[in-house]
């Protein structure tokens, strides 16, 4: 698979890669499995954990391998005629569920450090962790890729860019246990050391279902900053929420110009969610004063049929979340007594229905929210 050497340890998993050479493609419908034994941990090495991350995300220390794992590649395609490449991630799950994990599952694909990255035309199943991972990365497509797990599924993200930059996701079709696709961008303090935003990313003609999570969200590790992100085309259903920015205290960073547009969700509780305090921190070294700066959230074309609650929209005390513009959003099927929820925002709307917080009801015209607020500028001072 690709352009980048991929090597096997303990015959099939996982795979890993480093360089430059070589090339491979699974034939036409090929199913690739990881072992269906029971899983044997040394099959499984424990690598360093991601700087920006300071440990494992679910465990101290370091963290199990990826069984597709590539670093410092260039010019890597991973692509198949509809085949399909299976994590078996069961096992896994129940050492989560079990509370027997000792170190943070491995990624069905990893690739770090990389540019020039394609990815298509596969079928991603069960994996252990978030499923597709570009982290540290630039130049990458992601693009008629579908990806499986079990709904109840713990952790099971489908794309997560993280920290990388000129990434584009299209035509992809989501069913997981977490988030559809979530921007990252680093953990608390060590993301805000490193410093490595995630910026100038495409999310287009995406659909799927994830009863627990959302369909696209921002964070909630967004503390090396987000920017420049627009999400497009989308269709959500049977999922907790449909659009979700969640940060906290302690993570610092930004958040800044982020567009969403032309969404249809059916059936989906809390179509628009901002949220805060996650209290989910590395260690007890993050800094409650290091708080994210959210600023030029557009959001329109949106139509939400038989939500459970309108949106709720909750800044932090002390770092409001500004210039958050709404137009052409139409909920249907709320119950009469669901009324948006907003504290610590503020910003424009312009033909939402129901009628939005007072927050959110400036009486300075729009203009669609002031031409987009005026050739927004990244500020993360």
């Amino acid at each position: 698979m690709g352009y980048g050497k991929l090597q096997s340890h303990q015959q099939f998993h996982p795979f890993s890669g480093r360089g430059c050479c070589d090339s491979g493609f699974p034939d036409h419908n090929a199913v690739v499995i990881e072992s269906v034994e029971p899983v044997d941990l040394e099959d499984w090495p424990i690598i360093e954990p991601l700087p920006s991350y300071g440990r494992g995300r679910e465990r101290l220390g370091g963290r199990h391998i990826s069984l597709i794992h590539g670093d410092a590649l260039t010019n890597v395609v991973i692509t198949g005629q509809n085949g399909t490449i299976d994590g078996q991630g069961k096992m896994w799950w129940e050492l989560w569920w079990n509370r027997t994990l000792e170190h943070t599952r491995g990624h069905l694909l990893e690739i770090k450090n990389s540019h020039n990255i394609l990815i298509s035309n596969l079928t991603f199943m069960n994996s252990p962790f978030w499923t597709i991972h570009p982290v540290y990365c630039s130049n990458v497509v992601i693009k008629d890729v579908t990806i499986l797990a079990p709904l109840n599924a713990p952790n099971t993200d489908g794309i997560d860019p993280d920290s990388s930059t000129n990434v584009c996701i299209e035509d992809c079709y989501i069913e997981s246990g977490d988030d559809l696709v979530a921007v990252k961008s680093g953990w608390d303090q060590y993301g805000i050391a490193m410093a490595r935003p995630s910026s100038n990313i495409i999310v287009r003609r995406l659909s799927g279902t994830t009863p627990t999570c959302s369909g696209v969200g921002i964070g909630s590790e967004m503390s090396g900053g987000i920017s420049n992100v627009t999400m497009e085309d989308l269709h959500i259903w049977d999922s907790a929420a449909g659009v979700r920015i969640k940060t906290d205290k302690g993570r610092g960073g930004y958040v800044v110009n982020i567009t969403i547009n032309n969404i249809r969700m059916e059936r989906v509780k809390v179509p628009i969610r901002f949220s805060r305090g996650s209290n989910d921190h590395p260690d007890d070294r993050w800094d409650p004063k290091a708080v994210p700066k959210i600023k030029g959230i557009f959001i329109s074309n949106v139509v939400s049929l038989n939500s459970t609650k309108a949106p709720l929209l909750e800044g932090i005390e002390g770092a409001p979340y500004e210039g958050i513009c709404m137009k052409n959003v139409t909920l249907l099927g709320l119950a009469p007594a669901a009324k948006w929820h907003c504290e610590f925002v503020s910003g424009f709307t312009d033909a939402v229905f129901p009628v939005s917080c007072p927050q959110m009801q400036s009486n300075v015209s729009s203009s669609w929210c002031l031409d987009h607020l005026g050739n927004l500028q990244i500020d993360s001072s």
